[in-house]
């Protein structure tokens, strides 16, 4: 945190950490932490016997929530050090970049984002006039395939993502049904 000199930083740690659903992290500088209120008032708001930090006291317990997402972190983060990650990681960005650049290739849209803006996720514009739910409805009907389709600006789009399970099968079926989906029919 100290490298990104970032005032707050927060993340998901199911999505790329592997880690449960639930599981997150807030960070926020000391100078900046008066900052943030909690949307959930944790046992330690305006505590009797207040800790060291009021911002730890603010955000730390809410109540009767399950704990156990955050103790499988550690766990999480050993494994993907014992497999190579940033491997794992390098190759879901080139999964990510190179779908995308196929099905901009195929919808003629440009790209939303520079390539070096992206991770393992991209998003691609849908060509007007595609109903988002109607292709993501017939992409998991007639291909089993499940990606989030949506309205953004009041245009179509279509966004993929790539983790250590995928790979490029994954990819060339997506394509392969969207030309199916989008140009074929």
């Amino acid at each position: 945190m100290t490298a990104l000199d970032a005032d707050i930083y927060v993340g998901a740690l199911h999505k790329w950490l592997m880690a449960p659903k639930g599981s997150a992290f807030l960070y926020a500088r000391p100078a900046v932490q008066t900052w943030l209120d909690p949307l959930v008032v944790s046992w330690g708001y305006d505590a009797e016997q207040p800790g060291s930090s009021r911002f730890v006291d603010y955000h730390e317990w809410q109540g009767a929530r399950d704990m156990s997402p955050f103790l499988t972190v550690p766990d999480a983060i050993r494994f993907q050090q014992e497999h190579d990650w940033e491997t794992v990681r390098a190759r879901s960005h080139a999964l990510a970049l190179s779908a995308r650049d196929r099905i901009n290739a195929l919808t003629g849209e440009p790209p939303l984002a520079p390539s070096d803006w992206l991770g393992q996720m991209a998003a691609t514009l849908l060509p007007p006039g595609v109903d988002p739910e109607a292709l993501h409805r017939r992409l998991w009907k007639n291909h089993h395939i499940e990606v989030p389709v949506f309205w953004w600006r009041k245009r179509p789009i279509l966004r993929v993502s790539f983790q250590g399970y995928n790979d490029e099968i994954d990819a060339d079926a997506l394509v392969q049904a969207l030309q199916t989906e989008l140009i074929e029919s």
